[in-house]
């Protein structure tokens, strides 16, 4: 039922890292061309949704060819293995935060980053840090995926046999979560600031995504201008993106914003993923897949290099989360020049690009040779 991976996915996943990395420099100009600039969604739901889609692809495939009890121990030895990468990760950026804050006199980068907790409580801190409690700034998307890849553990045996069931079920779990308060705690009474018990069905509808496209069905033959979906989709992601930008100039949003409106869309929570948010991702993708029916785009250099990083998705990211900080403090001493930010924003994604290159090569210089007969 399974096959090969999809171009697309990684090219994707390695675009929404960039625009990880790009929101995550404060004040960075080409932050400014990032999704969240136009529409209610961004890169979190992009990457959400595929690491969905990728999992029940990867482990999909492992069940039904080794069985349940294989697949579940993969998917829980993989959720051990980002677990141990979160720790260490927090570790190595708390550490770069406390360089690049003694280098910086204008400003408080610890408190910004909300390390403020492990300065004043530091045992309290280290607690919470293994029970995932404590996820100081640019540490929130992995503490996320580990509780949607553990869930998974359970869920992908239904998801594969009763798609539409599990889906309708985590639908019904994602709107009832905000009404009744359910979410995880986070140190000092608060809570996650991605909800896993909302987030959860973004990740289920990628997994069921990933079970829809590889069975078969019919050709669409219609243009695109006369497919209903598609067009209601084009015209959502458009209402929403005129929506964002109008939110750059408030005097001109609130007059021209009806209040009836107003009061459906707002606020949007990207806490409890607000169903703004989810449509317009959702929107946003359908016409995405339906503009790009094949992988044929993919082949270019440029493409290539963004393919590979979305291979190496857990590396690049937490690659990202480092360089982040760095390139805050960087920016910081060159009194926040234009030109050094642009520079520090593509330097990053450069040596994001070379660490997925590096990883590639050394996949492949770790493939055993294969002799043959001359």
């Amino acid at each position: 039922m399974f096959n090969g991976r999809d171009p697309r996915i990684d090219f994707f996943r390695g675009l929404a890292l960039i625009f990880i990395f790009w929101d995550h420099i404060p004040h960075n100009p080409l932050g400014q061309i990032t999704l969240r600039n136009i529409g209610f969604s961004d890169a979190a739901e992009v990457f959400v949704f595929l690491a969905g889609y990728a999992a029940v692809l990867a482990y999909g495939k492992v069940l039904q060819r080794d069985g349940y009890l294989i697949a579940c121990v993969k998917i829980l030895r993989r959720t051990w293995v980002l677990y141990v990468v979160h720790i260490f990760l927090l570790a190595m950026l708390m550490g770069i935060v406390f360089y690049a804050n003694s280098h910086v006199q204008t400003r408080d980068l610890v408190e910004e980053m909300g390390l403020t907790h492990f300065i004043t409580n530091p045992q309290q801190a280290l607690t919470d840090e293994l029970l995932l409690r404590f996820k100081p700034n640019l540490m929130d998307p992995l503490p996320l995926y580990i509780a949607l890849l553990a869930g998974l553990a359970i869920a992908l045996p239904l998801l594969l046999r009763h798609t539409w069931a599990v889906v309708g079920v985590s639908m019904a779990v994602y709107l009832m979560a905000p009404k009744l308060g359910w979410n995880l705690a986070n140190f000092s009474d608060g809570v996650w600031y991605f909800n896993p018990v909302t987030w959860q069905f973004l990740f289920v509808l990628g997994g069921a995504a990933a079970i829809h496209g590889q069975r078969p069905r019919a050709p669409q033959t219609r243009p695109l201008l006369r497919q209903p979906l598609f067009l209601a989709a084009a015209v959502y992601s458009l209402l929403a993106g005129l929506i964002t930008v109008s939110w750059r100039w408030p005097e001109i949003h609130d007059a021209l914003m009806p209040a009836a409106i107003s009061e459906l869309l707002y606020p949007i929570s990207k806490t409890d993923l607000s169903p703004p948010r989810l449509l317009h991702f959702l929107a946003l993708a359908y016409v995405t897949a339906k503009l790009l029916p094949d992988s044929r785009w993919t082949q270019n250099w440029l493409a290539g290099q963004t393919c590979r990083m979305g291979r190496y998705s857990l590396e690049v990211f937490c690659l990202g989360v480092l360089l982040a900080p760095l390139a805050d403090m960087v920016n910081a001493l060159a009194d926040e020049h234009w030109s050094m930010q642009v520079l520090t924003a593509l330097v990053g994604v450069g040596l994001m690009a070379l660490l997925a290159a590096w990883l590639d090569l050394n996949k492949r210089l770790g493939r055993p040779v294969q002799m043959t007969a001359a």
